[in-house]
């Protein structure tokens, strides 16, 4: 039985990425070899394994029948860390006794030999070659077939590069250098996850930040580079999604796992500012990104402004000479979405993040605040967010839209914080007041967000007539008769804003008397 640890950097590409890779100079190895890899996915009728963070498979290979059973990689972006316990099994059924002594036993015992089913397969044909790479050696494969499940198939394409002995970090250099030639990306689902959501039918469907678990007891560097990691597996799994069918919903939840990364590096910041690499990545992806916004905020009102006021005055005219215009724009801003998630700079961006994650100058040497528990940590962070939005928010109905502004940032950063360090408060009560505490914090932030949403409106009708689409002096268009309507000079408008205002202010009110969960 192979050693119960597999160390792997996972790749995703395209068909021509891997053929232009197999003469690559650094993969190259006489004694490379290729095979046929026919692979199926086993669990209980309860799916009990894939609950548990397992997947069990049975690869036939050559003259060979191989079961494999593998813990799940947390939040793995790239780089997958977890158990794997493999040996030859004599046909074609899973042999349980091998499995004794792995996570796996108390769950087949419950269930039972018999209760085991195949769900999905993967068919592959794989070359594999052994390599020296910096000081450390290293097994690449190149993989290209399919995940084949009674709901469909999807192709596959990945370059794995697994850690034979040696440094971890050379894994990452090695990637780089690939990258250089073939436009890949940081794969963050393994083979039994993309069968597992294909059967489930959310392959491709946008997907909202998942929840992860941290022990009280972990160090806030630790919990640093969960976080953080978290929050790119959250985007790329989005960016494949948008890639592949242009969801806003993808979009969205894009620039969302963007501002919760952002926040973490400010969450943190204590134990990260002797690093100056922290402060020019979290430029980076504020820079890289910008196009996201425009993009979003034309979704917005396209498909939640707009339709609101055509409910509202059905009879305005001009409609759809606005509508065009304006989707018009939004095909420009995704083209420029695009340009950027093409682009060499964006995957370099996400491999640079993983790598300082994993290796960077902030993990050396020794830090009160890194190595400090990350529950007091939390506690820390958590009450100087709550002293500061409890000072700006203060009389919210008297503040300057740029103010309320502040306030609602503040409002972000700290349910982003109460989201990532929810788990380093586990006990009961703790757990009550947590739950009711972010639900507070998400009233305030969805009434703050409307009022957002609202001046955005503004601001694209305001440039709309600012434009000069008025057709004559006698005679404007249409579209900048409607656009004028949403102007800030709006009566409507402003009122909808007074009543967002007196609700953001209860919501305000209502949170500050709450008892911290972390106290």
């Amino acid at each position: 039985m192979r050693s119960p640890r597999e160390i792997e950097l996972k790749l995703v590409g395209d068909g021509p990425d891997l053929t232009s890779l197999a003469s690559h100079p650094l993969l190259r190895d006489d004694d490379a070899t290729t095979s046929l890899l026919d692979t199926t996915y086993l669990d209980t009728a309860d799916r009990s394994l894939h609950a548990a963070g397992l997947s069990l498979r049975l690869r036939r290979e050559g003259g060979r029948t191989i079961q494999t059973l593998k813990s799940a990689a947390p939040a793995a972006i790239g780089l997958f860390d977890r158990g794997e316990w493999e040996s030859d099994v004599a046909g074609p059924e899973p042999d349980l006794a091998l499995l004794a002594d792995t996570p796996a036993a108390a769950l087949l015992d419950e269930a039972g030999a018999h209760a085991l089913r195949p769900l999905f397969r993967t068919v592959i044909g794989r070359s594999r070659r052994a390599i020296r790479h910096g000081g450390s050696g290293i097994v690449a494969t190149l993989d290209a077939g399919r995940v084949e499940t009674d709901q469909g198939d999807v192709p596959l394409y990945e370059v794995e590069l697994e850690l034979a002995d040696g440094d971890p970090a050379d894994l990452f250099s090695l990637a780089k250098a690939l990258g250089e030639s073939a436009p890949l990306r940081l794969g963050v689902l393994s083979k039994g996850e993309q069968g597992y959501a294909l059967i489930d039918e959310r392959l491709r469907k946008p997907s909202k930040a998942a929840g992860f678990h941290l022990d009280p007891e972990t160090p806030a560097g630790d919990a640093f580079a969960a976080v953080a990691k978290a929050c790119l597996r959250h985007l790329r799994l989005n960016e494949d999604v948008f890639r592949h069918d242009r969801a806003p919903e993808a979009l969205h939840q894009m620039r969302v796992a963007l501002r919760r990364l952002r926040s973490a590096f400010s969450l943190f910041k204590p134990l990260l500012e002797q690093d100056e690499t922290a402060e020019k990545l979290r430029a980076a992806i504020k820079r890289v990104t910008e196009p996201f916004g425009t993009a979003r905020n034309l979704d917005v009102f396209l498909d939640e402004t707009l339709p609101g006021e055509i409910e509202r005055r059905p009879d305005e005219p001009g409609l759809e000479d606005l509508r065009r215009r304006l989707a018009g724009e939004r095909e420009e801003a995704y083209a420029a979405v695009f340009a950027v998630l093409d682009g060499p700079d964006w995957r370099a961006l996400i491999l640079d993040l993983v790598v300082w994650i994993e290796t960077g100058p902030w993990r050396e040497g020794k830090s009160r605040e890194r190595d400090r528990s990350a529950r007091d940590f939390a506690a820390d962070v958590l009450e100087r967010l709550r002293r500061r939005l409890k000072k700006r928010g203060r009389h919210l109905a008297r503040l300057e839209p740029e103010e309320r502004h502040r306030v609602r940032i503040v409002a972000k950063k700290l349910r982003y914080g109460a989201e990532f360090f929810g788990p380093l408060f586990p006990e009961k009560k703790a757990a009550k007041r947590h739950k009711a505490f972010v639900g507070a914090l998400s009233d305030l932030q969805n009434h703050l967000g409307a009022l957002n949403d609202l001046s955005t409106a503004h601001q694209i009708a305001d440039r709309l007539v600012a434009a000069g689409d008025t057709g004559s002096a006698e005679a404007p268009t249409g579209a900048t008769l409607f656009a004028a309507g949403l102007t800030t000079a709006d009566v409507q408008a402003d009122a909808r804003a007074a009543r967002l205002v007196d609700k953001a202010e209860g919501a305000h009110g209502a949170l500050v008397d709450m008892r911290p969960f972390w106290r």
